[in-house]
């Protein structure tokens, strides 16, 4: 049990290590810290087969931030244990509980001011994962255990300009389509979809056609 609480005092602000390993145990949930993962920040699977429900989140996400995502994706738990498969993944059942769980650790003063504020107008405009709140997205970033001094996000970049993914992977960014950001892959030609803050590596006097030609060499 204390092993269990000391891992999540790892991720969690203190004062909601608590209430967030009682939830743990009363529902019985198997929780898996996971590697970073651009495409969601957290993940739920139901209990069936003789497992238990699961609950994956990603390691490097800031304590506050760490704490919603846990939040949201216990809300899906308790849709699922109420509804079922019968609603929509973020539809009105899942806000509901949303709201609900986030109402103990909103009274129990764990957030800084601005993040407090953000999060009370994203309880009542909660369509799917936190990243797709804009603006919660951007106070959180400003608690992010590791920053990078050469990094950016996308929606700080010109258009047309070009930068650089983790994985080493070239794009240009084009236009905004909704809330995501269009691009073009140069490695392979192909167009993606970024989220505004995404954090990339600006690549400034990138060469794309000396780029293309290396690239057609090392094919």
């Amino acid at each position: 049990m204390e092993s269990d609480k000391a891992l999540l005092r790892k991720y969690l602000p203190e004062t909601a290590v608590e209430a967030v390993y009682g939830a743990i145990v009363e529902k019985n949930v198997q929780l898996r810290i996971s590697r970073s993962r651009s495409s969601k920040l957290g993940d739920y699977r139901p209990a069936m087969n003789g497992k238990p429900h699961r609950i994956s989140l990603n390691h490097d996400l800031n304590p506050y931030e760490f704490l919603i995502t846990f939040v949201h994706e216990l809300a899906h738990l308790f849709a699922f244990e109420q509804y079922g498969r019968r609603h929509q993944p973020h539809g009105q059942e899942w806000k509901q509980y949303f709201q609900l769980l986030m109402q103990p650790y909103l009274k129990a003063d764990i957030f800084p001011a601005d993040v407090e504020n953000e999060i009370k107008l994203h309880l009542y405009d909660s369509n799917a994962a936190n990243g797709s709140d804009l603006n919660l997205k951007r106070v959180l970033q400003n608690y992010d255990k590791k920053k990078t001094s050469v990094g950016t996000v996308v929606e700080n970049l010109n258009e047309k300009s070009y930068f650089k993914t983790r994985d080493g992977r070239v794009f240009q960014k084009l236009e905004l389509r909704r809330k995501r950001i269009k691009c073009i892959c140069m490695n392979d030609n192909r167009l993606y979809l970024f989220s505004p803050l995404a954090l990339v590596e600006p690549l400034n006097g990138f060469e794309p056609n000396q780029f293309l030609h290396l690239l057609k060499k090392m094919g």
